[in-house]
């Protein structure tokens, strides 16, 4: 047996950022022993059934009988799926007990749990798994602001890992530079998110908070890369379009509804100062991972009986915005992270970060200590 894992199997659900979280753990452990890293996608399991056989029959995976686990991988439409994995230990010379699977969300636990313990693999989730938690799982690494329980197989990271790597920074921020050319060494990004459960991002906050920072960036000599989010409404991202049309300095707006291409990473690197919206909370991550001191844009909250809610509960338990704030503060704490000011905006430095930030390497090299228990 091996003393750190030699192959590690992704399990997609299919939603990007998800995937971006498994990829950093499993590229670090990649580069740190040399890990050999395949991806698959789990079955799709909709309606009724889904809760059914992902959630409550999920949860009784643990204790089911490798027999049991057959009818369940069956049932789940995922016996082709099971004999690809086993394919890969004659592929690669590596027996199932060197294998790690891994899998961000509640829609691949199942599965993850399912083909470990009937192959006799090691698993790792990441996030909590609703109904399933992380209990059952050898590795969980669970973002501070979810609040884990403490366990010896629990990682709390700050924020969520990401698969920001220094190399593959450098060569997004070439292709981005290639396709929006830039005039200026003074560059700034922006990144606007979108409506959700507890933010909202209108055309007039557009107005009110982007144009200030399109006339500062010109007054600055900067270049001003903008990009959306898919959950940025047609309003918003209309707007943009109006105020940025006769400013040359803004070098690219590339519209998420428009344009598929994700220019996050090469933003990263070609840019020394980066805005975030604060509904962002994974860009904000990523910024931070990239060295970034993130100057964080507040935007609007969504009233009504879930913010009172929010509100009253908060000495008790964090859910919603208070929750996403302490992320937020203990960013600040680390000097990772500034809020949005008129003051801030008119300063004239790069917000670099000043302390090295990577969970999605530290989650790697948790694992691989624990590998070797």
């Amino acid at each position: 047996m091996h003393r750190q894992p030699a192959l590690v199997i992704i399990l997609s659900d299919g939603i990007r950022g998800h995937l971006f979280q498994s990829r950093g753990i499993a590229g670090w452990l990649h580069k740190e022993i040399g890990a050999v890293i395949t991806e698959y996608e789990v079955p799709k399991v909709l309606g009724g059934r889904k809760f059914r056989l992902l959630k409550i029959r999920g949860r009784a995976l643990p204790s089911m009988s490798k027999e049991k686990i057959r009818n369940w991988l069956e049932e789940a439409g995922a016996v082709s799926l099971l004999q690809q994995c086993q394919s890969l230990f004659d592929q690669y010379n590596v027996k199932p007990c060197d294998t790690l699977f891994i899998s961000a969300g509640s829609g691949t636990a199942a599965f993850n749990l399912a083909l470990s313990k009937y192959l006799g693999a090691k698993s790792c989730a990441l996030m909590t798994p609703s109904f399933i938690g992380s209990e059952p799982f050898d590795f969980g690494v669970v973002p501070l602001h979810d609040r884990p329980k403490k366990a010896n197989n629990v990682l709390p990271t700050l924020g969520a890992p990401n698969s920001i790597f220094p190399e593959k920074l450098q060569q997004a921020a070439e292709e981005l530079a290639l396709l929006y050319p830039f005039q200026s060494e003074n560059r700034w990004a922006l990144l606007i998110g979108g409506d959700d459960a507890n933010y909202s991002i209108s055309s007039q906050w557009i107005r009110e908070n982007v144009v200030p920072i399109i006339h500062a960036a010109h007054g600055a000599c900067a270049d001003l890369y903008i990009t959306t989010s898919r959950r940025t409404n047609s309003e918003a991202e209309e707007e943009l379009l109006c105020i940025t049309s006769n400013e040359a300095h803004v070098r690219m707006l590339l519209l998420a509804s428009k344009d598929s291409m994700n220019p996050v990473p090469g933003m990263m690197k070609l840019c020394n100062r980066v805005f975030c919206t604060e509904d962002s909370v994974s860009m904000a991550s990523e910024a931070v991972t990239a060295g970034h001191r993130v100057i964080l844009m507040r935007v609007e909250h969504r009233k009504g009986i879930r913010g009172m809610l929010q509100h009253m509960s908060k000495p008790f338990y964090l859910w919603g915005i208070p929750r996403f704030n302490t992320l937020f503060d203990a960013f600040k704490e680390k000097s990772c992270l500034v809020e949005y000011s008129q003051q801030v905006l008119e300063e004239q430095n790069d917000y670099k970060g000043t302390t090295e930030f990577n969970e999605a390497r530290r989650a790697a090299l948790w694992i691989i200590k624990r590998w070797k228990e």
